[in-house]
């Protein structure tokens, strides 16, 4: 089958290679031998297999990164060397565009064109970014007081220094992005890394460790271990040469995680679900928020942490703009992510399809009205987009996280209870307004309880921007200044002249 798709040959023979774990200076197995298979979502089929990583190949890759951090190179280069160091790797990345684009549709069933412009472009655009920051990471001077020596002077000074060796864990939605959303800061601020991939997605992140190699990083700096995250994963959380833990998944796995990095005081960011509401007031271009509502829920196959999944439209507009939204769903083509002309590819797996398409089922069993999709086919793993209404607020469709194309609309009256019905949820990742009042969407966003507050759009990310949730979407920040706080710590100097 491989010698079927049109791919780069560079692609191709990235897949027919014997795929290997980066620790160190070296590219190894798993020292117990043993391998993970991963599948291409579009087919079912399995594409390739990796090293299953366990306990002792994360203490290996922890131990390569803590001899970096403290005893190489590395940890005397200069923030402008850092700097370039970074461009140079983003420079690779925008070389090799179009071969991690289709790494990507394949190991993930996204759309390799769309990959291209999107995951692959933010993920240049983000560690470019941070190169920046390299050269302005900042301590402060003290005036300092010292009540208690009065006939004595001091020099006070605070220092930002690397926070160590951090271990990063990645899901499978945004396996290059989320990667460089870990790498970028870790980089510019002098920290090492361990990342583990997520189990269904190891490829276009062991490309990335080519790269690094090739962009002429000293060893050790950047380290990838492949694996189950009931292995290697609870390995990386628990290891105690670990400095900082930074996670992108779910919830419930976000939480063992920040157990386990507890265990240790091991410094901790999680990025987590989303229940993300889409508002449509009554004063918006209906035409606009419809398409917007649209791919805010079917981008990506809906496996995105701050889709917007649940959809409110002031009652007077509510039917017009669901039947609009139900246009473009049943109008999307559906298919293997490497034909350009799809929309949508498939789910990552057939468990996420189950999962998928249980909801759905449910939302039959409980009264709801289907008003398009509603059905998962194959071969492959795909599920139609799907747009649910009839549904009331405490129902389960609303309040969880399906993370697939599945759109719970429902109506309301006024700006109360919408913005009631926006905050009845335990996530608070994203939301957005659609509105031309902005003196109303301005009162709105501030009684909002969300990460991200967009308005006329819907997950637009800017490097420069923090992003990250409230309540049980998670703790701490990606991206902007914050993450550059994430990944380093104070240190108080105080001298007695």
């Amino acid at each position: 089958m491989l010698c079927e798709l049109p791919i780069l040959p560079a692609t191709r023979a990235f897949l027919e290679r014997k795929l290997k774990m980066r620790i160190g200076a070296d590219w190894q197995d798993a020292a117990s031998g043993r391998t993970l298979s991963f599948r291409n979502p579009a087919t079912g089929e399995v594409l390739g297999e990796v090293p299953a990583a366990d306990a002792e190949d994360v203490d290996r890759a922890v131990r390569a990164a803590r001899q970096a951090f403290d005893d190489s190179p590395w940890s005397r280069l200069r923030p402008r060397e850092r700097q370039n160091l970074l461009w140079r790797l983003a420079d690779l990345m925008e070389r090799d565009a179009r071969q991690l684009a289709e790494l990507e549709c394949l190991n993930n069933g996204k759309s390799a064109a769309v990959a291209q412009v999107m995951d692959v472009q933010l993920a240049i655009d983000f560690l470019r970014y941070m190169a920046g920051w390299a050269t302005k990471i900042e301590g402060s001077t003290v005036e300092a007081s010292m009540p208690l020596m009065p006939n004595d002077q001091f020099h006070g000074f605070v220092r930002r220094e690397a926070v160590g060796v951090v271990g990063a864990i990645v899901a499978w939605n945004f396996p290059l992005l989320l990667a460089c959303w870990k790498l970028g800061p870790a980089l510019a601020t002098g920290c090492t890394i361990v990342l583990k991939p997520a189990d269904e997605t190891p490829l276009s992140v062991l490309k990335l460790a080519e790269l690094v190699d090739e962009a002429g990083y000293p060893a050790g700096v950047f380290n990838v271990v492949t694996g189950t995250g009931l292995n290697a994963g609870a390995a990386l959380s628990r290891h105690p040469g670990v400095d900082k833990l930074t996670f992108t998944g779910s919830t419930e796995v976000g939480k063992l995680i920040g157990k386990a990095a507890m265990d240790n005081m091991t410094r901790v960011t999680l990025e987590l679900g989303g229940k993300s509401p889409t508002i449509v007031m009554p004063d918006a271009n209906l035409q606009e928020a419809a398409a917007g509502a649209a791919t805010a829920i079917f981008f990506n196959q809906g496996q995105v942490c701050c889709a917007g999944s649940r959809l409110y439209v002031h009652r007077k507009h509510f039917d017009n703009v669901v039947a609009d939204i139900a246009g473009i769903a049943n109008g999307m083509k559906l298919g293997n992510g490497l034909d350009p002309a799809v929309q949508m590819g498939p789910l990552i797996s057939a468990k996420q399809q189950d999962r998928v398409t249980g909801y759905i089922e449910l939302g039959r069993e409980l009264g709801a009205t289907i008003a398009c999709g509603g059905e998962g086919f194959g071969p492959g793993y795909f599920v139609k987009p799907t747009v649910i209404v009839d549904v009331d607020q405490r129902h389960r469709l609303v309040q969880e996280e399906i993370f697939g194309p599945v759109l719970v609309a429902m109506p309301f009256d006024d700006i109360d209870e919408v913005i009631g019905m926006a905050n009845d949820n335990p996530y608070g990742l994203g939301a957005s307004i659609w509105s031309n009042d902005l003196a109303a969407v301005h009162r709105m966003i501030p009684r909002i309880k969300s990460g991200s507050v967009w308005v006329n759009c819907h997950s637009a990310l800017d490097p420069a921007l923090p992003f990250g949730g409230y309540k049980m979407s998670g703790v701490g920040r990606e991206m902007g200044a914050a993450a550059i706080e994430h990944y380093t710590e104070l240190k108080s100097v105080l001298i007695k002249l």
